[in-house]
């Protein structure tokens, strides 16, 4: 494929002052009043999430066990080519593709999108089917990523994977702070799993991403370590190129076919 443009910026290394910014977003608390159609939506998928668990076992053994569900965020999932993947990687556990455009959730689980996925035969009434671990949800993210937290600290979720791939880099370095890892929502972000993913194509924001991600965990850490008495854990965090075998969104496909480098960054707490 040509003609898919590579990342152009007029920033040449990591923004200047992430550190100050990450440092100064860590410290306070993200206040903005959350947009009720996005409140509707979450009570949607509590709704769904509880119904995936639900058919594992009985409501009566849910309560009784008090402990938080299994879930996985598929955050900005666009056309959702990507919460399929997820759910075929993670059979059993409800996967939440959560994305503001309902043009492009309209295409989800559509006939094209089951047939890239692994495993696929000529057998359409077993293998191209919707799996029943996934859902698609329209919202605000920012918004469900704050409802989400909620249900995390209740103890109600144990969000084990968030999947976050390809967000719009906003390359030009004045539009720096529309960035996720550079706006007061990153906390939030890193709170809400032990297990973050992201995926772009562009070298500076996965460094800009893990470098941020360091500085919110090692925080983190050092307050658990304080409150109790136990050495600090610090979180692992890899940054590294990746060509996937078999591409996972829209975008994966077309970067790889066009020979884009792609990058990874995988944090784990």
């Amino acid at each position: 494929m040509t003609g898919v443009r590579a990342v152009t910026s007029n920033q040449e290394d990591i923004y200047k002052n992430l550190e100050q910014v990450v440092r100064k977003y860590a410290a306070t608390r993200f206040l903005r009043p959350i947009a009720d159609h996005t409140r509707e939506a979450f009570e949607e998928a509590k709704q769904f999430v509880l119904q995936c668990h639900c058919e594992k076992r009985s409501d009566e053994a849910i309560e009784a066990e008090s402990r938080p569900l299994d879930v996985i965020l598929d955050s900005g999932c666009g056309a959702g080519e990507s919460t399929l993947h997820l759910a075929k990687r993670f059979p059993g556990i409800p996967v939440i593709g959560i994305d503001k455009s309902a043009m492009r959730l309209n295409k989800a689980g559509n006939i094209h999108q089951l047939e890239q996925l692994p495993g696929t035969t000529s057998e359409p009434s077993v293998d191209l089917a919707v799996p029943q671990n996934a859902f698609w949800i329209r919202a605000e993210l920012l918004d469900f990523w704050r409802l989400a937290l909620e249900e995390v600290q209740a103890g109600r979720w144990n969000i084990v994977h968030h999947a976050v791939f390809y967000p719009n880099p906003w390359p030009k370095e004045s539009e720096a702070g529309r960035r996720f890892h550079l706006h007061p929502i990153f906390p939030t972000l890193m709170a809400l799993s032990a297990v973050t993913e992201l995926r772009t194509n562009w070298k500076i924001y996965a460094r800009e991403f893990a470098a941020a991600a360091r500085i919110v965990c090692d925080s983190a850490a050092q307050n658990r370590s304080e409150k109790s008495g136990h050495p600090k854990q610090s979180a692992v965090i890899t940054c590294e190129t990746f060509d996937p075998t078999i591409p996972e969104t829209a975008f994966e496909r077309k970067y790889k076919e066009a020979r884009q480098q792609l990058w990874r960054v995988l944090i784990k707490r």
